[in-house]
């Protein structure tokens, strides 16, 4: 049974791996964007899981 959660080690392993595998498919300004976008996913990412951890802590099981 595969997961969706994954840390943000992975997440920058994989970030990482992309970026490689990227440099040889895209012009220097596209690889800029597709950075800019990687980072902006990555922030984001990073984001809802504080927030899920944040709505995890505050919310107390029911009885």
């Amino acid at each position: 049974m595969t997961t969706c959660i994954s840390t943000i080690a992975e997440r920058n392993s994989q970030a990482v791996r992309v970026c490689e595998l990227t440099k040889t498919c895209y012009q220097d300004d596209q690889q800029v964007k597709f950075m800019s976008l990687q980072a902006e996913v990555d922030s984001l990412w990073q984001e809802l899981q504080n927030l899920k951890e944040k709505r995890l802590t505050t919310t107390s099981p029911e009885s």
